[in-house]
């Protein structure tokens, strides 16, 4: 039987693959990459750029295609065995990658391109890719002895393991849970789609009722609409204590763990933390200025997030004489007023938020600014029968990318939505190989007649990782290693959260927002209040993101090695955001996935510094025009298309012309007080 992973192949294979293709296809993929690495260390020619750097940056290519498919799938498609093969192939991986790091002669090389940069005559783009290279080698053990080499590649394989034991334990925790109900008055305040969905997963599970769940779709619907006081706080309990139980689940002796390992791994490498290891290469730079950062924000938005406390609290005692605000309550008032104030409800819009015109809205929208067109196309192999494939073609016809996109909840796949790509864009051998591209999203699925119909919130959802997934697609760079989103993590998301802003104009709604029965456009009306509700309780949403970022700098921006509590560490970096009563049933950081499985460690505080930079970019559009094909163009060709070739401050400020500005944000949020 061949193995499709072993063949030559640019579309993902999945329609012949098995997960027994992925043990012999890594073996072989590793010896291969193993080969690749070893020509170019025993190069006996002199080492130049193109011998050694560039060779570097597309060796092992075919590993990491394999190593995409198949870490892809652990997270939207997994099972038992893929998962016990991660555990297997994880430490392999870590171990191949120190191999490279700290191969003495192959460093020696890179090094010796790197004395000679200045005499080399480089394009921007290779000065980075030299920089880049050089600084991975060092910073990665390179210059550390044989023991100091021994003891980072332990780490390096006892942090891969934990890593993905940290995220199976969350998954098997959400999928494991169910809130089940029998009687109708415990269903009360929930829309009647939301307990449609509930009962066919109950039917699912040979069950009489109706089934929730810790799935978003699930989740969410049923803390924003539940009057059950009781069963709100019995979900919110769950979902808060997700790898907190004590069990064979339990993340806390994981998350010591880590966080012990990623502070040893920063002191062996001669940095005074993780995050000082990590900062190193951001925009932020260090942790001085990511807290700099935080707290400045903090002062800015903690006044307000009491005010607006303060009146969800007196009109939840008005309204059914609750005297002390939980967190449980909070996404259940914050809604009930928001119908007050803005007689918005969520609920009412759904039926003009259809998934498919959502989907077709953004890419009209990327059609007007970069001239993009989507095509379905059924002949392209996908992994699940629900995923979605498009072939995106430019102005004159020609492939862009391939594009998949996934949104529905399964137990095999992890919650949240993200971007991912299959394969990178490049150029090499007179071809510009065009990438591969996925976002992952757990949208509520049709139900019987009923469409997907989603919430504002899901929409906004949708378009952030759309704009992640249009950096992928519109990458046009030469070396794989600074294509798309191959950029500083505090620069990543601008290109998605930017995206977002075009939820909010008419003009965009008008494209989209239509009532799935009746082809109704979104009443105008109702688009003014979805505009005069974006800063809705903007003071609270923005304090609890701080306080993410507060929580990450503090298991990574110090030595945290010495904690033996993981509840009492977490309460008291969460204590100066605060809002609600402390529930010692629950700890966010044993799911806290963002910084203990995935890339953001050191980096959460980035989603409000890329706030900053979105803010200051769409008020340029916004000045211009919010289609104006001069200003997308711009963005495009500074932002979207150059990856990470150039520093991305610099990037940046060719685009807007100078550097970004805080006020837009500030004001945008409603934060400025009026003498600002």
């Amino acid at each position: 039987m061949q193995n499709p992973l072993l063949q030559d192949f640019d579309l993902t294979p999945f329609d012949a693959l098995q997960t027994e293709h992925f043990g012999p296809a890594f073996a072989a993929a590793l010896e291969e990459a193993r080969a690749e690495i070893d020509a170019i260390a025993g190069n006996p020619e002199p080492a130049g750029f193109e011998n050694t750097i560039a060779a570097l940056d597309f060796a092992g290519y075919r590993l990491d295609r394999i190593s995409s498919a198949f870490f892809n799938l652990n997270a939207a498609e997994t099972n038992k065995e893929i998962q016990a093969l991660a555990q297997e192939i994880s430490p392999k991986l870590s171990e191949f990658a120190n191999d490279i790091t700290l191969n003495r002669a192959l460093f020696l090389r890179v090094k010796a391109v790197y004395e000679q940069r200045d005499t080399l005559e480089l394009t921007p783009e290779q000065h980075t890719l030299l920089e880049r290279k050089y600084r991975h080698f060092s910073r990665n053990g390179a210059n550390l002895d044989a023991p100091g080499q021994k003891r980072l590649r332990e780490i390096d394989s006892e942090l891969s393991r934990l890593k993905l034991t940290f995220g199976e334990h969350v998954l098997e925790e959400t999928n494991t849970y169910e809130l089940h109900l029998t009687r109708e008055e415990d269903l009360e305040g929930l829309p009647k789609a939301v307990c449609q969905a509930a009962k066919q997963v109950a039917e699912t599970r040979d069950k009489d009722g109706w089934v929730f769940t810790l799935d978003y779709p699930s989740y969410l619907p049923f803390m924003k609409y539940a009057e059950n006081r009781e069963l709100r706080k019995t979900m919110a309990l769950a979902f808060g204590s997700k790898g907190f139980h004590g069990n064979a689940l339990d993340n806390q002796q994981t998350v010591l763990q880590i966080a012990r390992l990623r502070y040893e791994r920063a002191q062996l490498l001669g940095y005074e933390s993780h995050a000082h290891f990590v900062l190193e290469e951001r925009m932020a730079e260090s942790p001085a200025a990511v807290k700099d950062f935080l707290e400045a924000l903090l002062e800015k938005a903690m006044p307000a997030a009491r005010r607006e406390k303060d009146e969800l609290e007196a009109f939840a005692r008005e309204r059914d004489g609750i005297t002390t605000l939980e967190g449980w309550d909070n996404a259940f008032y914050s809604e009930k007023l928001r119908q007050r104030k803005f007689n918005l409800d969520d609920e009412k819009l759904k039926p003009y938020f259809e998934l498919n015109a959502v989907l077709a809205g953004a890419f009209d929208i990327a059609g007007k600014l970069y001239g993009l067109r989507f095509e379905a196309a059924a002949d392209i192999p996908v992994y699940h029968e629900e995923v979605r494939a498009y072939r995106v073609l430019d102005g004159k016809g020609d492939l862009t990318s391939i594009f998949y996109a996934d949104f529905h909840p399964r137990p095999g796949k992890r919650g949240g939505a993200w971007m991912t790509s299959y394969k990178p864009q490049y150029r090499r051998n007179g071809r510009n190989e065009r990438p591969h591209i996925s976002i992952v999203c757990n949208f509520t699925r049709a139900q019987g007649d009923l469409p997907s119909l989603l919430t504002f919130n899901e929409v906004t959802t949708l378009f952030h990782e759309f704009g992640h997934a249009l950096h992928g697609m519109l990458a046009d760079t030469t070396y794989p290693g600074l294509s798309g989103t191959s950029v500083f993590w505090d620069f990543v998301e601008l290109p998605s959260q930017i995206m977002e802003n075009w939820c909010y104009q008419p003009e965009a709604l008008a494209l989209f927002a239509r009532h799935y029965q009746t082809g109704e456009i979104l009443p105008q009306e109702w688009v003014e209040r979805i505009r005069e509700s974006a800063n809705f309780l903007e003071g609270m949403a923005t304090v609890r993101q701080l306080s993410f970022g507060f929580l990450d700098m503090a298991w990574h921006g110090a030595d945290s090695s010495a904690v033996t509590d993981v509840k009492a560490y977490e309460s008291k970096a969460f204590a100066p955001t605060r809002l609600f009563p402390e529930q010692q049933e629950t700890c966010m950081s044993t799911s806290f996935s963002h910084i203990f499985q995935g890339g953001y460690a050191s980096g959460y505080y980035s989603y409000k510094w890329a706030e900053v930079l979105d803010a200051d970019a769409f008020a340029y559009f916004k000045e211009e025009g919010i289609f104006n094909r001069g200003v997308a163009d711009r963005f495009r060709e500074n932002v979207l298309s150059r990856g990470g070739t150039e520093d991305p401050m610099e990037l940046y400020t060719r685009f807007r012309g100078r550097e970004p500005q805080l006020e837009a944000l500030l004001e945008r949020a409603g934060l400025l007080t009026p003498s600002e």
